[in-house]
């Protein structure tokens, strides 16, 4: 996308993509509050976990993704979230986030596991557009009425030994 800008977050920038966290409907399904958003957003950047943030000139902060180097199984990295702020949506913002984060997390990991919930059709169809494939259900993980859809991408073909 042109002019879109992915850079490494930044402490000054977790109060404001908190913010409009908690305006996200399918975050909201989730009891996510300000304060665990930025709790848990400080948390993964004091971890050394993987934060992006986007940037378009006109909507600084519009989008983030956040990645776990080996959270899942201890072995593959894990796309903890992503999202993009409500109003900056159709642009482009998420597939170049989710791009840009297997490009950095391909260094290191072979594939990226993620969770989906089966209500978010619109997620799913992202996802698997981007070449991921679903290798699991986790019924009631988060919510006892959701079940979480396991995809899986291989990024980079696995090395023997």
């Amino acid at each position: 996308m042109e002019n879109l800008t992915i850079r490494r977050m930044m402490p000054e920038d977790i109060p404001i993509i908190a913010a409009w966290m908690i305006t996200v409907p399918l975050w909201q399904r989730y009891g996510l509050t300000l304060h665990r958003a930025q709790t848990q957003l400080e948390t993964a950047f004091h971890h050394g976990d993987v934060l992006q943030v986007a940037d378009l000139p006109d909507d600084p902060a519009c989008g983030f993704a956040w990645g776990i180097l080996n959270g899942a199984f201890g072995r593959s990295a894990y796309l903890r979230l992503i999202g993009v702020r409500p109003g900056s949506a159709g642009r482009s913002i998420g597939s170049e986030l989710l791009e840009n984060m297997e490009g950095v997390v391909s260094a290191v990991s072979d594939s990226l596991f993620l969770l989906v919930s089966d209500f978010n059709h619109d997620a799913q169809r992202f996802y698997f557009r981007h070449g991921y494939q679903q290798v699991g259900s986790i019924p009631g993980y988060v919510l006892p009425d959701v079940n979480e859809l396991v995809l899986w991408k291989l990024l980079r073909q696995l090395q023997g030994g």
